[in-house]
């Protein structure tokens, strides 16, 4: 059986995702990302977000590809 694809990735935009999955915002607001509408997040990667948050950007990743299936 061949891996499900992940649809969010490290490298996308944190504005991105929440825009197109705005099932992940409840998945941003547990991580402690209180900032979606800060100017940092139309520019900032998921992975830069996480590196200045302290959060394991692999879980993150996976919680909210998780979220995003749950739908």
């Amino acid at each position: 059986m061949t891996p499900k694809k992940a649809k969010i990735t490290k490298d996308m935009v944190i504005l991105d995702i929440v825009q197109n999955y705005p099932d992940t915002f409840d998945v941003f607001q547990k991580y402690g990302f209180h900032c979606i509408g800060c100017p940092s997040a139309q520019f900032e990667n998921l992975e830069q977000g996480a590196n200045v948050h302290g959060i394991d950007v692999k879980q993150l990743v996976k919680d909210l590809n998780d979220a995003i299936e749950k739908k």
